[in-house]
């Protein structure tokens, strides 16, 4: 089957990999592709295809299509989730939610300035948003869950 998911989760990841990786403002963000077993203490994550809940179902993306026309393709409409996560080793929940705020803006900013994120017959943005808080023993975690959705030409 025909579709441009995977091209989508690839090029986030890769965006969210050279922000971090040259002191850009995500800089000490860890970037996972979907759930990754990692033994990072990190503090503040961007997870492209994962909404960062270790109980929850682990669903990546979706998408639904039909023909464009008969003899040149198909029509994809996707919509991927992206959780950024920001965790305290306090109870201030007002700072872990501003962090996560600020992480995902950085998804929001590489789509506007491309909404085709660098790949042809694409375009994306973010369409909606949900913030999950919560107060554990090891502090609080704020996530905020992006849903990227877009179409694309397959």
């Amino acid at each position: 089957m025909g579709s441009r998911i995977p091209e989508v989760l690839e090029a986030l990841v890769a965006l969210g990999r050279s922000e971090a990786g040259d002191g850009g403002e995500l800089a000490g963000v860890s970037i996972a592709d979907g759930p990754e077993v990692t033994d990072s203490a990190a503090q503040d994550w961007l997870i492209v295809g994962f909404d960062g809940d270790p109980t929850g179902d682990f669903e990546a993306a979706q998408s639904v299509g039909g023909w464009s026309d008969l003899s040149s393709g198909r029509e994809e409409a996707f919509q991927v989730t992206v959780a950024a996560v920001a965790n305290r080793g306090d109870t201030d929940i007002v700072a872990a939610r501003r962090r996560a705020y600020e992480i995902a803006a950085r998804v929001e900013a590489w789509l506007r300035a491309d909404p085709g994120i660098g790949l042809r017959s694409l375009e994306a943005a973010v369409e909606a948003t949900r913030l999950v808080q919560d107060q554990t023993e090891d502090g609080a975690q704020a996530r905020l869950l992006l849903t990227v959705a877009g179409r694309a030409f397959t």
